[in-house]
Order: structure tokens, then sequence, then C-alpha cells
């Protein structure tokens, strides 16, 4: 009989992790994510110098004569005037002049929809945003409301914070080598968001680094020129990977459950039934 109780057992925790697996592949089956490009928002400043002339003249002319006979004496007389006046203004105008520009960047969002796709969820393809009126940037509400992410569940919204670009040179002590570098960082918060319900169901900042560095000895010696495509290649790399892993840890819903071998502890309250059978 206790051959019978395993052989139960057993077939019982099959049964159970089957069904385990069949609910989370209903809730990946469920969950879909569209994932907008990275809004942005820079101010330029531009210098501006404006010199205008205006002028208003005015002029008016008379000239009057008149004559005079008698008998005897004749006299002629005349009478002639001009006056004229002129406004004239000047004006200069120099300065700074802020302007804001704004859109979205096409790129950087490959590797976040392949991170979120090896965590188990699905990744839908929204429509770009292309309208010329830059103060509907941020309005993901009415995107949604629109029909940009149609057949979409949630909605991951992106907007980049920060960018940093650097060149360094430090030189080695002792020697006379001197260490390139170029790096670049960029920061974006990402929230995620319910298109029925518009809550928000995760949000976090992330961060995408790349770097490319040579050792050149030699004074003088800055023949350095770094891989830009290798540079953001690996910028992309760590956002998709920092992005879908806060996803995860926030929402796992709809996610692959990780099953890691045979080594799954299902806590079940399993009770079986032994019939015992006496011969008498």
């Amino acid at each position: 009989m206790s051959n019978i109780h395993q052989r139960l057992v057993r077939l019982l925790r099959f049964t159970l992790l089957g069904i385990a697996s069949l609910a989370g592949t209903t809730a990946l089956a469920e969950v879909r994510i569209a994932v907008t490009d990275l809004s942005y928002e820079e101010s330029v400043a531009h210098y501006f110098s404006e010199t205008s002339y205006s002028f208003k003249g005015k002029s008016d002319f008379r000239d009057s004569s008149s004559a005079r006979d008698t008998n005897t004496t004749s006299r002629e007389s005349s009478n002639t005037s001009l006056s004229s006046s002129v406004d004239m203004a000047y004006s200069n105008k120099q300065g700074y002049r802020l302007i804001i520009q704004r859109g979205e960047l096409r790129k950087f969002t490959g590797d976040i929809k392949g991170g979120l796709i090896k965590n188990g969820y699905r990744v839908v393809q929204g429509k770009p945003w292309t309208s010329t009126n830059t103060e509907t940037l941020y309005d993901i509400i009415a995107r949604i409301k629109k029909g940009f992410y149609p057949n979409t569940d949630y909605v991951l919204f992106g907007t980049v914070t920060a960018i940093d670009f650097r060149n360094d040179n430090n030189k080695i002590q002792g020697s006379n080598a001197t260490n390139y570098s170029t790096n670049l960082e960029l920061v974006a918060e990402f929230s995620l968001i319910n298109v029925k319900t518009y809550e928000v169901k995760a949000g976090f900042s992330a961060i995408g680094e790349g770097s490319e560095s040579k050792l050149l000895t030699g004074d003088g010696v800055t023949n350095f020129s770094p891989s830009i495509p290798r540079i953001m290649k690996q910028v992309s790399e760590n956002l998709g990977a920092d992005v879908s892993g806060q996803v995860y840890s926030q929402f796992s819903e709809g996610a692959r459950p990780v099953i890691r071998g045979s080594n799954v502890d299902i806590q079940q309250n399993i009770s079986v039934e032994e019939k015992v059978i006496t011969y008498r």
C-alpha cells in the first residue's frame, strides 16, 4: 500500500504543476504591453540682436504774391514760406531667447521590448507620436483615447530626464601614457499605465550606460576615435535590462512563471485515503 500511496502523491503533484503552468500561460496570453518611444524636452538659448529704424516726416510749402496798380504807382508783393519736421526713432534689442524643443527619440526601446519578452510579457507595437503641437507630447491619456495603442492592456511611457556625454583623458602617473575615454549615460523615467483605468501599475527611473576607452603612449598623442554606435548599443542594452527588471519587480502579472528543473515546491495539503482490507 505504501507504493500506491507514493504513486498517488506523485500523480497529484504533477497534476498541480500542470495546472500552475497552464494558469501562468493563460495570464501570459492576457497581458499585453505597448512601449512608447522615449519623450524628451530640451531648452535651447539663442543669442539675438534686433535693430529697427523708423522715420516720419512732414513738410509745408506756401507761396503767395499780389500786384496792385494805380494811376500813379505800381506795387507788387510776394510771400514764400517753407516748414518741415522729421521724427526718427531708433531701437536696439539684444539678449538670449529661450526655445523649448520637444520630441521623441526613435531609439533605445528595442532592448526594452526584448527584455519584457524575455520576462514573459507580450509586447504590442503602438503608433508613433507625430503631432506638430508639442504641448500634447506628455498627454499619454489623450493618445490612449485616440487609439494609438490598440489591442493593448498596458502602456509603458518613458521620458528622458538627463543625458550626459563626456570625453575624458587621464594621465597615468609614472609614465607618458594617457587613458582616453568616451562615456554616455541616459536616465529616463517610466510609468506603466492601465489603458482602461489609467492606473499607474509601476513607476521608476532607469539608467543606461556605455563607454569606450583606449590607453595611448606618447606626448601629444590624441588619435582616439571611439565607436559611437558601439557605445549607444551598450546604453540601449543596459537600459533595456534595467527597465524590464524593474517592471517585473513591481508588476509581475502576466510574466512567465520561473520553473527551475524539477525543484518545484508546491505547498498543498494532499490527503490520500488508504483502504485497509483485512482478510479473515
